[in-house]
């Protein structure tokens, strides 16, 4: 792991998105609210929320954050047939969470997909991306 020691702690906060195509006829179960094992967007916020604060565990060289803020949003693309996730995670600290928000979209993702493939198993997860990243050395970054 990068030593952080000397850093100053400062407000980061880094805001992420992808989405995940599928079948009309998925997004409208997902819409609906009849996927057999339940709510779907529901259960993937959780689960995002909950990859955000563990992705030390799953990223090897990531530092363990102590998180003040986590928020997933889900929004359904009627016309693309997609759902598209974006999350936000912020703290106060020496190191930022860009990995934390691209965690939590691409768990998100995942969820929906598990929650979902017995009635689509060809769904495709794109456009996995930061887009901002305030705070720090480096200050503030945001997508072209």
């Amino acid at each position: 792991m990068v030593d952080v020691a000397s850093k100053s702690d400062t407000e980061r906060r880094a805001t992420a998105t992808g989405r995940i195509k599928m079948l009309a006829t998925t997004l409208a179960v997902i819409r609906g609210g009849t996927a057999k094992k339940g709510d779907v967007l529901g259960i993937a916020r959780i689960a995002a929320i909950q990859a955000a604060k563990r992705t030390s565990d799953l990223i090897p060289l990531c530092h363990p954050l102590p998180l003040t803020h986590v928020s997933v949003q889900f929004e359904l693309l009627e016309t693309e047939s997609a759902v598209q996730c974006t999350a936000t995670v912020g703290l106060t600290g020496k190191t930022g969470v860009e990995m934390e928000a691209l965690t939590a979209v691409q768990v998100g993702l995942l969820t929906i997909y598990d929650m979902v493939k017995a009635i689509d198993r060809g769904m495709v997860m794109s456009d996995i991306r930061l887009l901002e990243k305030e705070g720090g050395r480096s200050g503030h970054w945001k997508a072209d």
